[in-house]
């Protein structure tokens, strides 16, 4: 077992900007030394999905609980159902000396900033607005009125951009990658 602790991190921007592109990468070159966060809701399970590994399905009653606890990092309310970072979960992966890789959205990633002290924080942002704009609208996947609610929101969150220890502009994704890599080597808990 390590005797060295993991390091927190955290990986935002907006829909379309490649952040779950780069965040794979990162876990397939580093596998053995990083854990993806694993939430907690209180939605039901997918087909397909499974408890402990895609998310931790528990009851309300069972979150207000942990809430009242102080036991998640992070949490908001989504479509009627509420997720959440388990405190417990992400310092049980951190002391076993692995990092942790911890994609999310800003307001959440505003409250970890506000509940650890040693998180590493970087944005992924787009070359441009227009261009994150072409990405969404190239997906070719969702309706007029749901990429007008995407594109509205990462107005929203590029706003937050300052409040992160790190921005990385995603115009080549090799490039966007090799700086991904260069933080996370800086920070990562087996490089310590």
């Amino acid at each position: 077992m390590s005797t060295t602790k993991g390091t927190l991190f955290i990986l935002s921007g907006p829909s379309g900007v490649g952040k779950g592109t780069l965040k794979q990468r990162l876990l397939e070159e580093f596998k053995d030394n990083t854990a993806f966060s694993v939430s907690a809701t209180t939605r039901g399970p997918r087909p397909g999905e499974i408890d402990g590994k895609d998310y931790f399905f528990i009851s309300k009653e069972e979150f207000h609980r942990i809430i009242e606890d102080k036991g998640f990092l992070e949490y908001a309310e989504y479509a009627g159902n509420l997720y959440g970072t388990p405190r417990k979960w992400v310092n049980s992966i951190l002391n076993l000396g692995k990092d942790v890789i911890l994609e999310i959205e800003v307001t959440g990633a505003r409250q970890v900033m506000e509940n650890t002290a040693e998180e590493i924080s970087i944005f992924i942002l787009p070359p441009s607005f227009a261009e994150l704009e072409r990405r969404l609208r190239a997906r070719g996947t969702e309706e007029e009125e749901k990429v007008q609610r995407r594109l509205e929101t990462a107005r929203r969150e590029l706003g937050f951009a300052d409040f992160y220890q790190y921005k990385i502009v995603n115009d080549d994704l090799e490039t966007a990658y090799q700086e991904l890599r260069r933080i996370y080597l800086q920070h990562a808990g087996f490089m310590k």
